[in-house]
């Protein structure tokens, strides 16, 4: 049974985000291993994917997320008794704690600016396959649907006027806050070399919003009349 499957059943009602999402991150994640000329622990990359968003504080409190690894623990326990991998034992499990752990972009910003982050942050290239996936997924066409989503979901405008109260609320001044700035925080060169292409997308879409916020007529209409 592949990591996949046995995690598959948790993740379903554990993860409050839809778990094609993960599916998505997951396949990235390796892929990114897959392409890079080093060797990575394809199993640690693989789980710590499946298992980035369980404890994203947007949907658990601080006090579950405060230890990933005695939440996840009992998990690990049930995987390793199917298989002839102990996680547990070999220390990965720790490895994907702590991958998970420290996934967010912000999180990473906060440790950065705090001297938190260090040398095993800047080496791990199981942490970076992982950031990296996750990342991608917020940005491109999937990104411009999961900001419209969560925005819809949390009774924010997508789109307001430069004046009104409700802009830093709305998904548009996320794109500006936060997703033009991801492209610059990818680790490995797969995932930039896929990340020029996402925010490419998402720099068009800005301008396509404003244009049609403004209600933006193209010269070419006019010249033909």
């Amino acid at each position: 049974m592949t990591a996949h499957d046995r995690y598959h059943g948790e993740l379903r009602y554990t993860n409050e985000t839809h778990p094609y999402a993960v599916q998505r991150v997951r396949k990235t994640a390796l892929a990114l291993a897959n392409a890079l000329p080093t060797t990575s622990d394809l199993l640690v990359v693989e789980l710590a994917a499946l298992l980035h968003d369980v404890l994203d504080k947007k949907y658990v409190s601080s006090e579950r997320a405060a230890d990933p690894y005695a939440f996840f623990l009992p998990y690990f326990e049930t995987w390793t008794k199917g298989t002839s991998v102990d996680i547990i034992a070999d220390g990965r499990a720790r490895q994907i704690t702590q991958i998970i752990d420290n996934v967010s972009f912000s999180t990473e910003k906060q440790r950065r600016a705090s001297g938190e982050w260090g040398q095993w942050h800047d080496e791990c290239i199981e942490l970076h396959c992982v950031q990296d996936a996750d990342r991608l997924d917020a940005i491109g066409a999937f990104g411009v649907m999961r900001c419209a989503a969560y925005t819809s979901a949390t009774n924010n405008p997508l789109h307001t006027p430069p004046e009104d109260l409700l802009l830093p609320l709305s998904a548009v001044q996320h794109f500006s806050d936060k997703l033009i700035h991801i492209h610059e925080r990818l680790k490995t060169e797969p995932g930039r070399v896929m990340g020029q292409k996402r925010h490419k997308l998402i720099l068009d879409f800005m301008e396509v919003i404003s244009d049609e916020a403004n209600c933006g007529i193209h010269p070419s209409f006019h010249n033909s009349h």
